[in-house]
């Protein structure tokens, strides 16, 4: 018998970084933090002047509008810290700004003591169209834009406002115009380049996640070839010609050999030190499960920056499809279905699950190989762990992990070991 050839491993490509250097959920957060922090300055500027007018100002509108603005300025700049509600927020206090500039001039207790200076709500108005850029689809931020200078300037010339001229109504609108414009503009321009940028790095990982993909199956395929070539072909070369209780045995031997050769081809994946992130791979699960002949309700928990070996990204990749093809096959029409995927510390979780006709895994035959070829096995050998829980009537469940847990590893070590995965064959496949 020809001796075992040396695995074939070509060339990896070399390892890729999937950080996302640029990315719209990272500007907008920057810019609500500017944006927050700023309103928080500009209120503190207009504390004094704000002191000095509120004598002329209704208590109960102080009360109200001045607490909501307090409020809505809190909640900005906690969202922008936390990372949560952010647009909602910074939306709110542009709001809130807009009812307390329109309602400012009904509140007025005395016009014939309105202030001629600048009122303070003006320190603040800025801040507002700043925020409501932030918050607000681009066409209604540029209403703000507009819109509340030109309020501004109204009220200033009345009485309440302070009867200005037109003229410095104007300017002052045409200062709080400029200014908000070149903020809205410079957000919006940045907007779309990170938009751009998101587009492009994940087209990027798609394709270099093809290409590592078509790598490993190529490496594969010549390891694989090699081994039927020169083990497999020449033990059922070597059986056709066993006539012999010694030849037979000896075929027999060499075809146990010959399982060992392949099963230990299977367990050594092609060396690549790629990672992809677990959010790629739940949109590559969802996308899956799309296409399947029956609907299953797709559930993506928020996977962050995890990233996972692309080996490991393969093979619950892989898991994942078969057990939702394993469910159309063997739980019944109009059952519910579903799959959810979701980032576990470092690593990922997988479950699909049906509430179809279930079986009893005990009762599956130990020679059907397909739940354990094709998940549990195909799990386990890139260092993670695959669970089955199912009953007739019952329904299925088949939960993926990586890495491995701790209660899974013993599991796996407990007696009967290979025997006891053996008992799961099949009853999907």
């Amino acid at each position: 018998m020809s001796a075992l050839p040396a695995r074939v491993a070509p060339s990896a490509p070399p390892p890729r970084s999937v950080t996302n250097p640029l990315s719209l959920t990272r500007l907008d957060t920057a810019l609500a933090r500017s944006a927050a922090g700023f309103g928080v300055a500009f209120v503190v500027q207009s504390i004094p002047v704000a002191m000095g007018q509120l004598g002329n100002i209704n208590i109960w509108w102080s009360a109200v509008l001045l607490t909501a603005l307090g409020l809505s300025l809190a909640a900005a700049v906690a969202a922008s810290i936390v990372r949560r509600w952010v647009r909602s927020t910074q939306a709110a206090f542009a709001i809130v700004y807009t009812v307390a500039l329109i309602s400012w001039p009904f509140a007025v207790l005395d016009p014939g003591e309105a202030p001629k200076t600048s009122f303070f709500l003006y320190f603040v108005l800025t801040i507002a169209t700043a925020m409501a850029t932030v918050g607000l689809d681009a066409r209604f931020a540029t209403l703000f834009v507009v819109l509340l200078p030109v309020i501004y300037a109204v009220i200033r010339v009345t009485p309440a406002g302070g009867g200005v001229s037109l003229t410095q109504a104007v300017l002052d609108s045409v200062y709080s115009v400029i200014l908000g414009g070149v903020i809205t503009i410079i957000i919006i321009v940045l907007r779309r380049a990170a938009r751009t940028v998101d587009t492009a790095q994940q087209m990027a990982l798609r394709r270099y996640g093809h290409a590592v993909r078509q790598h490993a199956i190529e490496a594969e395929r010549v390891q694989v070839d090699a081994i039927v070539h020169d083990s497999v072909l020449t033990t059922l070369l070597s059986a056709a010609r066993a006539f012999t209780p010694e030849a037979k045995e000896l075929a027999a031997t060499m075809a146990s050999n010959a399982i060992g050769h392949l099963r230990d081809a299977a367990a050594v994946a092609p060396d690549s030190d790629a990672e992809v992130r677990v959010a790629v791979v739940a949109t590559r699960v969802a996308d899956a499960a799309s296409t399947m002949s029956q609907p299953f309700a797709v559930s993506v928990a928020e996977a962050g920056r995890a990233v996972v070996p692309i080996t490991v990204a393969e093979a619950v990749y892989s898991a994942a499809v078969q057990a939702m093809v394993n469910s159309l096959q063997h739980a019944g029409d109009g059952v519910k279905r579903w799959v959810s995927v979701e980032a576990e510390g470092d690593g990922i979780r997988i479950e699909i699950g049906d509430e179809g006709r279930g079986f009893d895994p005990s009762t599956v035959p130990t020679e059907r190989l397909g739940v354990r070829v094709s998940i549990l096995e195909r799990v386990a050998t890139a260092g993670g762990s695959a669970e089955l829980d199912s009953a007739p009537g019952g329904g299925t469940r088949v939960r993926l992990r990586w890495p491995a847990s701790d209660d899974a590893a013993g599991a796996s070590g407990a007696p009967g070991g290979r025997d006891g995965v053996d008992d799961l064959d099949g009853g999907l496949a």
